[in-house]
């Protein structure tokens, strides 16, 4: 059934593809711009540069993959090349998922004040080395995706539908690696992202009461830009949770009924790549504003261009708040 819908799931994939690469290449030449002007990044930032390049690279493997597999109707080109294909988007794939519960754990370390002395050097040691687990998580995906050359059967031909270079598992061993494969690729990453988010939720609503009582509801309790991060973290939350069911549900297709659904893979993963980078612009709204007045700057510049100029919205500023927070 999913491979009778093949071109169906390769265009909605180009679709998001090019909204991807869009968003994720706009956050990555923010960062750099702000880079420029303060000499530094944030670790926030660290991890956001890496999970924007792999969603990049990811999404341009996938797109390349489901392409050839739609133009090589008759598998001329080597099997070795899908496979390779193959095994190199399933380990970005792996490093998206880590980057992202990387980066929600992070908010929730700079949002939560944890009493447990041990865990709170744990997460300092964890941060002080940010950028060198932002390059073992890609190293990790590759040596987590390797076995697959060994324990999976290349096979272009499932449930009738004709694909180059598909790996199936159809050996105990290769059943046991595809449960570990997912425990380590999607539940762990998954249940650091849930930790972080009722962390964060329960610490928003321990403090929205304080703040609540200690106005006696006269004023709404106000966070600013804390809030952004807590709306950014708990939103990438929800959009993996939703991830995770369909990534499941196509795995049990593909070990149980070997039905090859891995396009479907590649189309909700382009979804979750495009859906958290939304989320990141969402977060960078005062790095929009900075841009926007350095272009009604330039236009200001050139009286012929005037008919190009963009208002700025002008917001009031909020109440400051106590609460450990990060600069975004």
């Amino acid at each position: 059934m999913l491979g009778t819908n093949k071109l169906a799931l390769w265009v909605c994939t180009g679709a998001f593809a090019v909204t991807t690469v869009f968003f994720n290449t706009c956050i990555f030449l923010m960062n750099l711009m702000k880079y420029k002007k303060e000499k530094k990044w944030s670790p926030s930032e660290t991890i956001i540069m890496a999970l924007t390049a792999a969603s990049v690279l990811h999404q341009l493997l996938c797109y390349f993959w489901m392409t050839m597999d739609e133009v090589d109707i008759e598998c001329h080109v080597a099997q070795e090349t899908y496979t390779v294909l193959l095994v190199m988007t399933l380990s970005l794939k792996f490093t998206i998922m880590w980057d992202t519960g990387f980066l929600t754990f992070y908010y929730s370390v700079k949002l939560v004040t944890t009493p447990n002395d041990c865990y709170t050097q744990i997460q300092t040691i964890i941060l002080k080395h940010v950028t060198m687990v932002a390059f073992l998580i890609p190293l990790c995906g590759m040596s987590t995706c390797m076995p697959m050359l060994a324990v999976f059967h290349a096979d272009n031909q499932t449930s009738g539908n004709v694909d180059c270079g598909v790996l199936v598992p159809d050996t105990l061993a290769g059943n046991i690696y595809e449960i570990i494969y997912l425990l380590l690729a999607d539940v762990l990453p998954g249940v650091l992202m849930a930790k972080s988010c009722i962390s964060i939720s329960v610490n928003l609503a321990l403090h929205l009461r304080h703040m609540k009582a200690s106005t006696n509801g006269a004023h709404r309790p106000k966070l600013g830009s804390q809030m952004r991060v807590i709306q950014m973290a708990l939103s990438i939350v929800f959009i993996y949770a939703v991830f995770f069911a369909v990534d499941i549900y196509v795995n049990y297709q593909i070990v149980v009924n070997h039905e090859n659904a891995i396009n479907l893979t590649f189309l909700f993963t382009s979804v979750y790549t495009t859906g958290t980078a939304v989320v990141l612009i969402y977060g960078k709204r005062t790095q929009w504003k900075l841009l926007l007045h350095d272009f009604n700057v330039f236009v200001d510049e050139y009286p012929c261009l005037t008919c190009l100029k963009v208002p700025e919205q002008k917001t009031k500023p909020s109440t400051p708040v106590k609460i450990k927070s990060e600069k975004q």
